[in-house]
């Protein structure tokens, strides 16, 4: 079954998955670019991977729960994806 995935996350400042279950999607991740900080993303060996506002990157075949995200509390970043 395909599922469009749409979805806003407003960051905090402490680290975040985005999604509370397994969801493997093919997506495009969207730092707004009204943001007033960096997304900092999770890397895979722990360290902090900066998002520039209005930077983005399409991901393929991924687990939205091992990734994680903080930065300026009320900044947001988008995905927009699906399960095909």
């Amino acid at each position: 079954m395909n599922n469009v995935i749409m979805r806003e996350i407003t960051l905090t400042d402490t680290y975040q998955p985005l999604a509370t279950e397994q969801t493997v999607v093919s997506m495009t991740v969207n730092c707004l670019p009204t943001n007033a900080g960096n997304a900092i993303f999770k890397g895979d060996d722990g360290s902090d991977v900066p998002w520039l506002p209005g930077e983005w990157h399409t991901f393929y075949r991924v687990d939205l729960a091992a990734i994680e995200v903080k930065g300026t509390p009320g900044d947001k970043i988008t995905l927009i994806g699906g399960t095909w």
